[in-house]
């Protein structure tokens, strides 16, 4: 969730006018909106009554309003206490991206980016991936790095933002291994009999992928949800108890799977997605941030096609 999705509600609830709230938050009303309905959707309730005019707070609107305030006025204390005691590196390169990419990816790619720029100071936010993008929209970090597939496409103005891509991520089913080394269950299961399901939560970006690959099988398995929850790490702890199944990154059990922990349960269902990185380059005054970038850039250009 963005902060600014809680400073525009107040503002929404104060005016109770999208027009009037979108101007004073400098934006579109068509942008507002739609930070209003994400926030919406992040908390899974409904806050504002549409069905009325002039607009109105539901019950839950009503409830958040307060919530809302409270939290605005508690980040505000902890960011002044912080930077009270702590100095800032403003040459600190600020990179925003999803959790599963900041645990599996991120640590080795940043090994690699230091050996042809040199050591690198780093601020990682995990977020999803929508916020990871807003975040470099909303001028929150100097770098966003996202999983793009042509069915969940990541659409950033390319007129403002530059695009490289860096790499690919494989999707697959993984379950825990048995004594021989199998995996416990396997897709599409067995007729008849359930496979207990691990799965990601609505939001999740990771959610729109499994769905695309399971919807694509001829077969349709029988799935029983046993869990749900927006962080791929989430579903790995489960799967290493033995829950269920589970799709999961490649990058995020590479080393649970070479330790005979896991096993993919399915190497037919399965789907990749890009890995691109962002970068608003003509604003940024970053003198790393420009090295890096026309590091990756002549990297890039030796890629195979």
């Amino acid at each position: 969730m963005d902060t600014k999705w809680l400073e525009d509600f107040i503002t929404l609830a104060e005016t109770r006018s999208f027009s009037r709230a979108a101007e004073l938050r400098n934006v579109t009303q068509p942008a507002f909106s739609r930070r209003i309905q994400a926030l919406e959707a992040w908390l899974g309730s409904a806050l504002v009554d549409r069905t009325t005019y002039p607009t109105r707070l539901t019950p839950a609107g009503d409830v958040f309003r307060a919530e809302a305030l409270s939290m605005l006025a508690h980040l505000s204390e902890t960011r002044t206490l912080l930077r009270g005691q702590e100095q800032v590196d403003a040459e600190a390169v600020s990179i925003a991206m999803p959790h599963t990419l900041s645990l599996g990816l991120f640590p080795r790619w940043v090994k690699e980016l230091e050996r042809g720029i040199g050591r690198l100071s780093t601020k990682v936010t995990a977020l999803n991936v929508h916020d990871a993008a807003m975040s470099l929209v909303d001028g929150g970090c100097d770098l966003a790095m996202v999983y793009h597939h042509a069915s969940q496409p990541v659409q950033l103005d390319p007129s403002r933002f530059d695009m490289l891509r860096i790499g690919v991520e494989s999707i697959y089913p993984y379950a825990r291994c048995d004594d021989q080394g199998r995996p416990e269950y396997e897709l599409p299961g067995t007729p008849g009999q359930l496979i207990p399901f691990l799965a990601y939560a609505p939001n999740a970006y990771l959610k729109r992928m499994v769905d695309f690959i399971l919807a694509g099988m001829a077969t349709k398995p029988l799935l029983q949800t046993r869990c749900e929850t927006d962080m791929a790490e989430g579903l790995k702890a489960m799967l290493l108890e033995g829950h269920g199944l589970a799709f999961l990154p490649e990058n995020a059990v590479r080393r649970e799977v070479g330790q005979k922990l896991l096993a993919c349960a399915g190497h037919e269902y399965s789907m990749q997605m890009e890995i691109r990185i962002y970068c608003e380059c003509r604003k940024t005054t970053k003198e790393k941030v420009k090295i890096i970038w026309q590091h990756l850039s002549e990297a890039s250009e030796h890629l195979s096609p």
